[in-house]
């Protein structure tokens, strides 16, 4: 980096890590490259979609929240529309949280690891504080999180958690909401809440005021490519959020390819979750079985996270795995989960040539 920009850049922004992304560790490439590796390590869903886009009006701008899109995900989540914020992805929909609620270098953010990273990534851009309250056996931790009242303005909570995969448990996330609830905003990251529907906690926006939820369709909806995500809350917040989104975080075909999903594909992507279940109870399965596997996590997303005995048995999977161009992805580094991997449930042919190499 050059003098210039070393001394105008903001400090602290000079040696920060940024999110190590599926895509950024391992780039696609052209599309004869990315197509001879099976991508196990980013959570996205196996198969092509099958969606046609018009190209009418491509030259105007698009509507700041397009009303198809809308009424599609209100349609589908039960929430009026008042209370849905369409964002490029979840990601944007952490960030604008950030901001909105944390002054910069004045406030702090909560997040309970081993979890998703961009929590910590998107407070640091900003300049806010994070505090860090450990999960204990993958769930959260009460009493220490009690302590924090007061002193956090916004708790991140992911179930089902990324990279762990199990849901927290619901009492625990009412807890957290009524420890918080004069003091911090808690948001329930559901990335992957269609892979256990019925553990969702968007009743809570009804009960609380302190709560929001994320979601996505990059999962469940195999739209990964597409970057549109969903930020549900009350009237107050989404009026709040609305006051620093960018004018127009929505393009015309993804609303348009986004709407067809959320009404004619809502089937397909019933019938890929259950797919998805099943190949990853079978996975777990097998795994737990391998002589180099000494935990399987449990798990209710479209992954499952392993533990190897050892760091060196942990090393050979990855690049036995790499070597056939077979690419997962490590969480080694995160707290509580040493010599941890973790696989992206792709289909069921990619999951067997998974099984073979290892086997």
């Amino acid at each position: 980096m050059s003098d210039l920009i070393n001394k105008l850049a903001r400090e602290e922004l000079i040696d920060m890590v940024p999110y190590q992304s599926a895509r950024r560790l391992f780039a696609s490439g052209d599309l004869q490259q990315a197509n001879s590796k099976v991508w196990l390590n980013a959570n996205e869903a196996p198969g092509k979609g099958e969606y046609q886009v018009t190209s009418e009006n491509i030259n105007r701008y698009p509507d700041f929240q397009p009303a198809s899109l809308l009424n599609a995900y209100s349609g589908y989540c039960g929430l009026k529309r008042t209370q849905i914020l369409a964002t490029r992805g979840a990601d944007e929909g952490i960030e604008l949280i950030i901001r909105s609620f944390c002054r910069a270098y004045q406030d702090n953010i909560l997040i309970c690891p081993p979890t998703y990273g961009m929590y910590a990534i998107s407070a640091e851009n900003h300049g806010a504080g994070i505090v860090k309250v450990p999960l204990t056996n993958n769930q959260l931790n009460l009493n220490a999180l009690a302590k924090q009242v007061g002193n956090v303005k916004v708790v991140f909570l992911c179930s089902p958690g990324n990279p762990t995969g199990n849901l927290l448990a619901k009492e625990d996330i009412i807890a957290t909401i009524e420890l918080f609830k004069d003091d911090a905003i808690v948001v329930v990251d559901e990335a992957y809440i269609e892979f256990s529907p019925t553990q969702t906690s968007t009743a809570l926006l009804a009960k609380f005021d302190n709560v929001i939820v994320l979601r996505t369709l990059s999962k469940a909806f195999a739209l990964a490519g597409l970057r549109c995500g969903f930020t549900l809350a009350s009237e107050d917040i989404i009026t709040l959020l609305s006051k620093v989104v960018a004018p127009y975080p929505i393009s015309a075909p993804v609303a348009e390819i986004a709407s067809q999903a959320l009404t004619a594909g809502l089937e397909e992507m019933t019938e890929r979750v259950q797919a998805c279940n099943k190949i990853r109870t079978s996975l777990s399965t097998w795994l737990s079985k391998q002589r180099w596997c000494k935990e399987v996590f449990a798990s209710n997303a479209n992954f499952l996270l392993f533990r190897c005995t050892s760091l060196s048995e942990k090393t050979r999977i990855f690049d036995l795995l790499l070597n056939n161009n077979i690419l997962v992805r490590d969480q080694s580094k995160q707290i509580q989960l040493e010599n941890c991997l973790r696989i992206t449930i792709g289909s069921e042919q990619e999951i067997t040539q998974l099984k073979e190499v290892l086997s």
